[in-house]
């Protein structure tokens, strides 16, 4: 995989008094399968009605990378490991503090993927934590940043297969 490169396009305009720091945070993302995503500063960063609640933010963003990147690697190596997996959900959380004078940052991320399995009994109870171990080891994005990320698993679901 070297070698590769990764492009997105962010655009913005002015909408309103710049001068004044009465604008619109709101921007667009624009991804190269021609996806865009409307973006804008979190209103907890910068109060309505200069940031758009209904936007993605880059705090929300980051989590989310963070968060599908981990799902990518579970799902492709519970395959190899030969597990079916029907679904995966994971309600992930980012934690802002201050990391110095005028300085915050993503200090933690927590993961809490919810797996259903298609099986007629429960594996071996390591499977799944030594799975999300290995996910997040290889996972790009996990290897690309600082904080600190946790991965709490919810209790396994099966389903009938």
């Amino acid at each position: 995989m070297p070698g590769h490169s990764y492009t997105a396009e962010v655009e913005w305009a002015c909408d309103g008094d710049y001068a004044a720091n009465a604008y619109s945070r709101g921007h667009i993302w624009r991804f190269d399968g021609g996806l865009e995503v409307p973006a804008s500063a979190s209103p907890t960063v910068v109060p309505l009605p200069h940031s758009i609640e209904a936007a993605v933010d880059p705090e929300e963003a980051f989590v989310a990378a963070i968060s599908s990147c981990h799902m990518l690697w579970f799902l492709d190596l519970a395959r190899r490991a030969g597990y079916q997996v029907a679904s995966y959900r994971d309600h992930a959380r980012g934690e802002m503090s201050r990391i110095g004078p005028g300085r915050m940052a993503i200090s933690k991320v927590v993961l809490k993927p919810l797996v259903t399995l298609k099986a007629d009994t429960e594996p071996d109870p390591t499977w799944m934590r030594d799975l999300h171990v290995k996910a997040h080891e290889v996972c790009f994005i996990a290897n690309s940043v600082k904080c600190e990320i946790l991965i709490e698993p919810e209790p396994l679901r099966l389903v009938a297969p």
